[in-house]
Order: C-alpha cells, then sequence, then structure tokens
C-alpha cells in the first residue's frame, strides 16, 4: 500500500496507474474502524499485486478529502484508468465484504482491438452512395 501525502501525490499516482485498478483507502489514525480493517486490507494488497492500493490520512488532506465527498472513516474510492471513479463506500471489518464484492466487479481483464483512434484517424467524410442491385 502506498502513503499518499499530497493531492499532488494522489494526482500522480492515478496517472501513473494507466488501465490498473486503483482502491484508496481514507483512514484517520485516531479512528477504530480503520485500525481495525487494516491487516485484512493488507493481506487483501498481497494477494492481488495487480491492484495498486492507496491509503490516504484524513487528517493530512482535509482539503483534498472534503473535495473528494469523504465524510466518513474508512472510506473507499476505486478508480480505473480512463473510465474515471467507479465506486466509493464507506466499509467496516463486519462490512469487509462489500470491498471484495467491488474488487470482483470491477477487476476485470481488459480487452483491446488495438489503440483508440485519434480524431485526425477518424473518416468523418459522407460514407459513399449504396450501390444499385441489378
Amino acid at each position: 500500500m502506498i502513503d499518499i501525502h499530497s493531492t499532488q501525490e494522489f494526482l500522480n499516482a492515478l496517472s501513473e496507474a494507466g488501465d490498473r485498478l486503483v482502491i484508496v483507502e481514507f483512514y484517520g489514525t485516531w479512528c477504530a474502524s480503520c485500525r481495525a480493517l487494516f491487516p485484512k486490507l493488507c493481506r487483501t494488497a498481497e494477494e492481488h499485486p495487480d491492484i495498486l492500493f492507496l491509503k490516504v490520512n484524513f487528517d493530512e488532506n482535509k482539503p483534498m478529502c472534503k473535495n473528494l465527498n469523504v465524510k466518513v472513516l474508512p472510506y473507499f474510492h476505486f478508480y480505473r484508468g480512463a473510465d474515471g471513479q467507479l465506486e466509493s463506500f464507506s466499509c467496516s471489518l463486519a462490512k469487509f465484504q462489500k470491498i471484495k464484492d467491488a474488487i470482483e466487479l470491477h477487476n476485470t481483464a481488459r480487452c483491446s482491438i488495438g489503440p483508440p483512434k485519434g480524431v485526425g484517424d477518424l473518416n468523418l467524410e459522407s460514407p459513399p452512395p449504396p450501390k444499385e442491385k441489378l
């Protein structure tokens, strides 16, 4: 798990993650639920090395947390590349299955049929007229 200390670090981590699933835990050192959840979250991170796990200390990053609508702790955001934020919710140790379910839902293999076309690659001309049947 990567500790995030600023908004810029958060933005950099998301942009560098590419198309990987990113799970962000917002926590407080004073939060009993956060402390109880942490060992299980660490095990989950070890079981899923393909997922990027970030943790954000609420007290160190209050303006960012408020802008992201983090009002209760522990709180989780799920992100993936160009899809942006997929889901967000609060979760305690007793409801840890919610995190597992979200991982199962969002950590699916991605397929590609090649690089996306840029605007310059698109053919915006009108299609040829239909051929007449004989």
